[in-house]
């Protein structure tokens, strides 16, 4: 991959990266046929760009930039990536690739400040977590991003079922343990395991049953390395939730949002539908939690939204995607279209330690078209 790849936008506002931007949204694709469009998308772009470019900015060089997209055509591996969009970020010195999951409107800007509201509209409702698949006997992690799920690998001695976890340390003597045949995620029935022989008690079962939970507790806390700080989601049966609540210390467990269902017989398709529901929860959260801010001072005219933020008086933006319409990319004498604005004011928003949003106009304050609210 050429030169640097970020995903955090406030890398693009620290002092060390300096515009001009010229930013390039695409669609991206995996057909052989359907790559060859999209390479041949930012070539015709790159050269509409570099017209307007020098027209804009006729101190500086577009030699730098041009390498930067001569070298991306010339990357195959780039250009196959399962992500439905991208965009590219370019200064003179840099280039920003942030792989997105949702369709854009293929377009380019030449301007002072990168374009951001693609980026901002991807990572609008992207939640990012674990989520832990857990039986009385056995367990799965997975990592969810985007609506993305992934299974995480973990080494031979994670507590990743009740045997590995503790071993000798199984209670009930002459208790004979074994796990049943079946097509869940770690080859087990419904609850994964039998216990076979005599003089097996209730007792000793739910001894095993707090000790392997309390064995996944204390790998997630002490041993599992979760550099990003994400939250961990259950998916379980409710008696399974309810133990694993009641012992847990892990202070990255989030018990608000899980799925109740029992993970043992699951597909990784289950998986994901579980995980779409607990995004599909957050997000009905988050979007009420928006509308609870219309109590504060706001204004939703853009002639007085753009000022407000040059003055560093917005502490929330919400954009709706109506005002994201196509626009013609052909040279005009303002170079003028209301995405630029709106980029525009989002760059001083996020400049001045505000949040912006982009949503579909149902899930906007009030369904509002623009809403700004006010600090003050």
């Amino acid at each position: 991959m050429v030169d640097q790849e970020k995903d955090n936008l406030a890398v693009l506002f620290s002092d060390d990266v300096q515009g001009p931007f010229v930013t390039f949204i695409l669609n991206t694709h995996v057909a052989h046929q359907d790559v060859e469009k999209d390479s041949l998308a930012l070539k015709n772009f790159a050269k509409a760009a570099k017209i307007r470019f020098e027209k804009k900015y006729p101190k500086h060089s577009w030699t730098a930039i041009q390498e930067k997209i001569d070298a991306l055509l010339a990357d195959a591996s780039f250009w196959r990536n399962g992500t439905k969009s991208v965009s590219i970020i370019i200064s003179e010195t840099d280039i920003f690739i942030h792989r997105l999951e949702v369709p854009v409107d293929d377009q380019y800007y030449v301007d002072d400040q990168p374009y951001l509201l693609g980026i901002i509209k991807n990572n609008q409702f992207n939640y990012h977590y674990y989520l832990l698949a857990l039986n009385r006997d056995s367990m799965q992690l997975y990592l969810v991003e985007n609506n993305q799920v992934k299974p995480v690998s973990l080494p031979k001695d994670a507590p990743t079922d009740v045997v590995t976890a503790l071993g000798d340390e199984l209670t009930g003597g002459n208790l004979n343990y074994s796990t049943q045949g079946g097509s869940g995620f770690n080859g087990g029935s419904k609850e994964g395991v039998a216990y076979h022989g005599v003089n097996t008690k209730d007792e000793e079962v739910k001894i095993d049953w707090i000790n392997y939970y309390q064995a996944i507790d204390n790998y997630l806390k002490d041993t599992f390395v979760n550099s990003d700080k994400l939250p961990i989601r259950l998916y379980a049966l409710t008696e399974n939730q309810t133990v694993f609540k009641k012992i847990a210390k892990n202070p990255y467990l989030d018990p608000t949002v899980c799925v109740t269902a029992s993970p043992a017989q699951a597909s990784l398709q289950d998986i994901k539908k579980g995980a779409l529901k607990i995004n599909q929860e957050l997000e009905e959260q988050e979007v009420a939690a928006y509308n609870q801010l219309l109590d504060r001072k706001f204004v939703d005219q853009l002639v007085d939204i753009a000022p407000a933020s040059e003055e560093g008086k917005i502490s929330h933006l919400f954009i709706s995607t109506a005002n994201l319409v196509n626009e013609t990319t052909e040279m005009s004498n303002e170079e003028f279209d209301r995405r630029k604005v709106l980029n525009q004011v989002t760059n001083n928003v996020l400049r001045t330690g505000g949040k912006v949003f982009i949503l579909d106009q149902q899930a906007a304050p009030d369904e509002k078209t623009l809403v700004a609210i006010l600090r003050y």
